[in-house]
């Protein structure tokens, strides 16, 4: 089971950031993983992490399409239309958590969405539950401790304490040299620090390993806009 669902979350997440090609996003390998993960549901009801992984996979397709802005550019979730928002999807995201909870104690699918949960429950980006995301984070990092997993939780904490954050991200430099979201990440910190420079090569370098154009575009822009 696990590897089945390892699976279906790798087709999900090269639907919802495509590795490389033009487009940020592959929505039809999205849908396809989302009906996989409800197939397996309605399959397996009582395993708790397929819930979790349904959950997880219905909350991210919620918003889907707000990643993407008219000309194929990256949208930020901070800059993301809320109200645009799958509802309908939104609620069985919650749901599908639920369900899980009930089954017993939450795997990393299950916390993936619970984080998933409070980014949409959110009326606005100032009114996100850092709090309870990096507590969330501090779980999902103790049971699956991943270099990838340390990267989104030092991004939950820099809108805690920049300060700490620049501090973790640090020290992934070495695991993760050749990731771009920890170049993206540690540049949208350092510019959010004031230091510009810095912020503008490291989204130059986020942009120089990436594969995919659409968010090369978006970290070039990036660079650009920290130098002017």
């Amino acid at each position: 089971l696990p590897a089945v669902l390892a699976v279906v979350y790798l087709i999900f997440n090269e639907g919802y950031s495509a590795a490389a090609g033009p487009e940020l996003t592959r929505p039809v390998l999205c849908a396809e993983a989302l009906r996989l993960g409800r197939l397996l549901s309605d399959l397996m009801p009582r395993q708790p992490e397929v819930r979790g992984l349904e959950g997880l996979l219905a909350l991210q397709s919620a918003r889907l399409a707000s990643r993407v802005g008219p000309q194929g550019q990256v949208v930020r979730l901070q800059d993301q239309d809320r109200s645009c928002w799958d509802r309908d999807l939104m609620a069985q995201g919650q749901s599908a958590i639920e369900a899980a909870l009930g089954l017993g104690a939450p795997g990393p699918y299950t916390l993936q969405a619970m984080i998933a949960a409070f980014h949409v429950r959110a009326e606005s980006w100032e009114a996100t539950d850092w709090e309870a995301i990096v507590a969330l984070y501090d779980e999902l990092l103790a049971t699956h401790p991943t270099p990838v997993v340390a990267v989104n939780r030092a991004v939950a904490v820099s809108f805690r304490s920049p300060e700490a954050a620049w501090r973790l991200l640090e020290g992934l430099r070495t695991p993760l040299a050749g990731y771009p979201p920890l170049w993206a990440a540690r540049a949208d910190l350092q510019w959010r620090l004031g230091r510009t420079v810095e912020a503008a090569d490291d989204f130059r370098r986020a942009a120089a390993l990436g594969a995919n154009e659409s968010e090369r575009r978006f970290f070039l822009d990036q660079a650009q806009r920290c130098v002017q």
